[in-house]
């Protein structure tokens, strides 16, 4: 089973609060970790919205960077869309 690289961005709801914010990042990290190797978390911070979600104008954004075999990211995108406190996420695979 060969390995890829992924490109996962994030963008979590501000209205949990830092401290919710700061769990979902570890939540994913170790995942990430569990079942890859995570080559780097890049936080963007709190921006503002293209346009209100869930009428929310600001989201907290992580871009994660990692390699893993081919089945993680479809679990990973499943874990995310169950996951409370996620706005929205796009996983990329990298060439």
């Amino acid at each position: 089973m060969s390995a890829n690289s992924y490109e996962t961005m994030m963008v979590f709801s501000m209205t949990g609060g830092e401290e919710n914010i700061r769990g979902l990042i570890e939540k994913f990290k170790a995942l990430v970790e569990e079942n890859g190797t995570l080559e780097g978390v890049d936080e963007w911070g709190k921006r503002r919205l293209a346009y209100p979600i869930n009428d929310e104008p600001e989201g907290y954004y992580i871009l994660m960077n990692y390699t893993s075999g081919p089945d993680f990211p479809a679990e990973l995108e499943r874990i995310v869309k169950i996951t409370e406190g996620v706005l929205r996420s796009l996983i990329v695979r990298k060439s």
